[in-house]
């Protein structure tokens, strides 16, 4: 088996690159593996194709959520499989196939790991791996991206941070939502379309979500006041926020967004904006590697 690891020398303050003596003292002098590191937004995804064009590799995204996302991407449509290392500020898909959260010798343990098909979402023409939101939420993580690169802020609490920064400005979003073929209208704080549980640092947005059962988990928040979403946000981060009334669950192959105006989207970290959306689920469209125990 060939492997390729992609490292974001940017991630978790540094943290990413602290890999590569690893992977050299596990592979030795074989030569069966390859080392990139990003330089750009947007690398990770045509380093990997270029790799994967010619061949076929167990490919490790070293990095975070985002990093994953431009790897995944450069992978769909290879016969290559994908393996995460988590080494950003987030890394929240990994907690929805590793259970425990125990990243103890996890190169090891990853590279040593078995591989699943899973599924993906995919928006518009591009796929992610975790979730996709629309809304206030998107507009929070847009502004805890930039949070996230002072020193000594946490993923989870530049999310918490940028909560405050947003809540003043942002107002509802008027859409009609189509769902398996079925009309909705809703004013909505924030829509998540959950393929994994977990984002924005670690909130269980989306606790009975699956990454193998085929379907996409809808966390639907209807508009409130600014002090019910004070109260909703903690509730969020353990997963229970289905207390709330605002709170709607639902599951489905398929969903169509559309809005009067545009709106923030954010997609595994990616930064969108579009008055319309459609993102459908793929199923069992990727070999993923789960880290052994």
């Amino acid at each position: 088996m060939k492997h390729l690891f992609i490292i974001n020398p940017k991630a978790g303050k540094g943290k990413a690159v602290t890999f590569i003596k690893e992977i050299k003292d596990y592979f030795k002098d074989e030569e069966e593996y390859f080392i990139e590191t990003t330089e750009r937004e947007g690398h990770a995804t045509s380093l990997v194709r270029e790799y994967v064009d010619r061949n076929d590799y167990r490919v490790y995204s070293i990095g975070g959520d985002g990093t994953l996302n431009e790897v995944l991407n450069g992978i769909i449509g290879s016969n290559s499989s994908l393996a995460v290392i988590p080494a950003g500020t987030g890394n929240d898909f990994i907690k929805s196939i590793m259970e425990g959260g125990n990243h103890k010798d996890i190169l090891r343990r990853t590279i040593e790991g078995a591989e699943e098909f899973m599924d993906l979402g995919k928006i518009n023409k591009k796929y992610f791996i975790n979730i996709a939101s629309v809304g206030f939420d998107a507009a929070v993580t847009q502004n805890a991206r930039h949070l996230k690169q002072k020193p000594f802020i946490s993923g989870k609490l530049a999310y918490l941070f940028s909560i405050f920064l947003t809540m003043y400005k942002f107002k509802g979003i008027d859409v009609d939502i189509l769902i398996d073929g079925v009309t909705i209208k809703r004013r909505i704080l924030l829509i998540a379309i959950a393929n994994g549980k977990y984002y924005g640092g670690g909130m269980k947005v989306a606790p009975d979500a699956k990454v193998t059962d085929g379907l996409l988990d809808i966390c639907i928040v209807n508009n409130m006041s600014m002090w019910r979403v004070l109260r909703l946000f903690p509730k969020l981060i353990i997963g229970t926020h289905g207390e709330i009334q605002e709170v709607e669950f639902l599951k489905c192959e398929s969903i169509l967004i559309k809005g009067k105006e545009s709106f923030p989207i954010n997609m595994d970290g990616e930064k969108l904006n579009n008055n319309e959306i459609h993102i459908g689920v793929e199923k069992q469209h990727i070999s993923i590697v789960k880290p052994n125990n």
